[in-house]
């Protein structure tokens, strides 16, 4: 398949790229095109948008001082993309959501595919909005779906995680938290799997983990030899979790546990000096 994708270079996009690849499509990463110019997608089977404009490190909140800019170019931009896309014949597009467009359900809930979202901040309000535009304007010969991981981990810089395991090192307990991960690599080949489903359409949940800090870090200390405190278990009551069911319809099925204690040493070298 001739496969367009946006963000190549990301924290995410990057998994992607590496997937398509390896599984012997051919990816075009828009060199040089960013959120907002005139794109050339003509010959191109799919296109996958992950691209995003925002400050370093922050996506809700990533709008900093300019809500106005960070709109015109993550909606408007990528609506403008979309636009492209079916005026030129591309046969399917797949955009990057996320599950910030739940924030706004009560604490504690179950996320199934299908509902519908209640963001609570810009971040989660454009990608919301993104969503809803690309899914009315699917019709025959243009598939269209939007993906919603929750927290994306692995090795690679910039690191996620790289903040919090070298606090730790350093001698500083964190406080507790509880968060949703997908590897980065299930999460790519995720995308891979809507991609080549023949019923492609609507909103797709990917995550994996529930992890606590206190056992991230807790697996940091047995490696390093580390002695900071580690932090209080988290109270699991409050966290959203999101279900996967249609994915695990195609199949899906990610690493769990066993890859992230897999991946930790390799995450490891990227933070130590």
């Amino acid at each position: 398949m001739r496969i367009a994708l946006t963000g190549a270079s990301g924290l995410v996009g990057r998994w992607i790229a590496r997937a398509a690849v390896e599984a012997g499509h051919d990816l075009d990463p828009l060199p040089g095109w960013r959120l907002g110019q005139p794109i050339d997608l003509s010959g191109k089977d799919a296109l996958i948008h992950a691209a995003f404009h925002h400050l370093p490190g922050r996506y809700r909140g990533g709008e900093g001082a300019d809500p106005q800019g960070f709109i015109r170019a993550n909606l408007d931009g990528s609506l403008a993309l979309f636009r492209a896309a079916r005026d030129q014949g591309v046969g399917r597009v797949i955009f990057l959501s996320s599950r910030a467009v739940h924030d706004g359900h009560p604490g504690g809930m179950a996320l199934p595919d299908e509902l519908s979202p209640a963001p609570t901040n810009l971040y989660g309000q454009v990608k919301a909005r993104a969503e809803a535009a690309l899914a009315a304007m699917a019709g025959p010969g243009f598939r269209t779906a939007s993906l919603r991981p929750t927290g994306i981990y692995g090795p690679g810089k910039p690191q996620k995680w790289a903040g919090l395991i070298a606090d730790f090192l350093r001698g500083i307990t964190p406080p507790p938290r509880l968060a949703t991960e997908v590897h980065g690599a299930d999460f790519a080949r995720a995308v891979l799997l809507v991609l080549a489903d023949p019923a492609m359409a609507g909103s797709y949940n990917v995550s994996d983990l529930v992890l606590d800090r206190r056992d991230l870090l807790a697996e940091v200390a047995r490696l390093t030899g580390c002695a900071t405190p580690l932090p209080a278990r988290a109270d699991p009551g409050p966290l959203r979790r999101p279900l996967c069911a249609r994915l695990q319809a195609l199949d899906w099925q990610p690493g769990g546990r066993a890859l992230l204690l897999q991946e930790l040493p390799k995450i490891l070298t990227e933070i130590q000096p």
